[in-house]
C-alpha cells in the first residue's frame, strides 16, 4: 500500500469523479484509475461505486476513507516538524488591505514573508476598513492593514504604521482659501470631498462631524486619495484627508482636532495557524515607520 495511493483514493471520493481527482492532483486520469485498482486488489474489496454518473465509495470505500485521511494528515504533520527544525513555514495565509492603500509597509513585509518563508501561498484581497475589521475577527483574514478612527474592536492587536491628523485642502481660488482654521461644526454648509463610508479617514471624519452636532455635507465621493484632491484643486468642493496627502491644495486645519490611522491588525489570540504566526510575528517586530 502506497501514500499516493490513498492521495488518489481520496481525492476521488471528495470530486466524485477520475477526471476532477486526477486534474486537482495533476496526473492523468488513466493513473489514478491504475492505483486505486491496484489498491482494491491488495485489500481485496472495491472501493468506490463506478456504476452511477458520480463515484461513491462503497460500504468498504466509506470505512477505509476515515483511516486514509487520518494516515494522509499524519504525513502533513511530519512534514511540519521538519520544516519547522529547518526555520521553514508551510502553509497559506490570507492578507486584506483597505482599498487604495499605498503604504509601503505592507509591500515590505509581504516581501520579507516571502524571502523567509518562499514555500508560503499568499494571498490579498481589497475592501474597506469596516469588512476587514470584522474578516480579521471571524477569521477571514489572517491580518489586514486598516484605517481606524477610534479604539480596535476587542479580541484584536494591532501595529500602527501611521497617525496623522485630518484636515482639509482647497484650491487657491476656492473662498476659504484665505482660511487657515475651520471648525468642524461648519462641514454641514460646506461641499465636501471625502472617502467613501466604512474607511478610517470616514469614520474620523463623521465622528468628529457627530461630535459638534453636524452631519458633513458631502458633495463627492471617491476610494482614492490622489482623485480627491485633484477634484478639489479643480474648485469641486473641499477635500477631508490626512495631513500628508494635502499636495498643492491650501491647507486649512480642522478644529478640534482630529487624528486618523492606518494600523496593521490581527487576532489576539487563537486560530492562527503556522503561517499566520509568521507573519504577524514579522508585523510584531517591523520598526515603525
Amino acid at each position: 500500500m502506497e501514500l499516493r495511493q490513498l492521495e488518489y483514493f481520496v481525492a476521488v471520493v471528495d470530486e466524485a469523479n477520475f477526471t476532477r481527482a486526477a486534474e486537482r492532483l495533476h496526473v492523468a486520469q488513466p493513473g489514478v484509475s491504475a492505483q486505486i485498482k491496484r489498491l482494491e486488489r491488495e485489500l481485496g474489496q472495491e472501493l468506490l461505486d463506478r456504476s452511477g454518473r458520480t463515484v461513491r465509495p462503497t460500504e468498504a470505500g466509506r470505512a477505509v476513507l476515515p483511516h486514509a485521511r487520518a494516515a494522509l494528515a499524519s504525513v502533513d504533520s511530519v512534514r511540519d516538524v521538519v520544516d519547522a527544525l529547518k526555520g521553514l513555514v508551510r502553509g497559506s495565509v490570507s492578507v486584506g488591505m483597505v482599498t487604495a492603500c499605498a503604504s509601503a509597509d505592507l509591500t515590505d513585509l509581504l516581501a520579507r514573508l516571502h524571502l523567509r518563508h518562499p514555500g508560503l501561498d499568499i494571498s490579498l484581497a481589497e475592501d474597506d476598513s469596516r469588512n476587514l475589521l470584522a474578516g480579521v475577527a471571524d477569521g477571514t483574514f489572517d491580518i489586514a492593514v486598516v484605517g481606524v478612527a477610534g479604539e480596535l474592536p476587542e479580541g484584536l492587536e494591532s501595529r500602527v504604521i501611521t497617525d496623522e491628523r485630518l484636515v482639509a485642502g482647497v484650491a487657491a481660488n476656492h473662498p476659504l482659501a484665505e482660511r487657515d482654521t475651520l471648525p468642524f461644526a461648519e462641514l454641514g454648509t460646506r461641499s465636501v470631498i471625502c472617502l467613501p463610508s466604512g474607511t478610517g479617514i470616514r469614520t474620523c471624519l463623521d465622528a468628529a462631524c457627530a461630535a459638534v452636532g453636524v452631519a458633513p455635507t458631502v458633495a463627492l465621493e471617491a476610494s482614492n486619495l490622489g482623485i480627491i484632491v485633484s477634484l478639489a484643486a479643480q474648485g469641486l468642493g473641499m477635500a477631508v484627508i490626512p495631513e500628508s496627502a494635502v499636495g498643492q491644495l491650501h491647507r486649512i486645519n480642522l478644529e478640534p482636532e482630529a487624528r486618523s490611522r492606518l494600523e496593521m491588525v490581527w487576532r489576539a489570540c487563537g486560530g492562527k495557524n503556522p503561517a499566520a504566526s509568521a507573519l504577524i510575528d514579522l508585523a510584531r517586530s517591523a520598526p515603525v515607520s
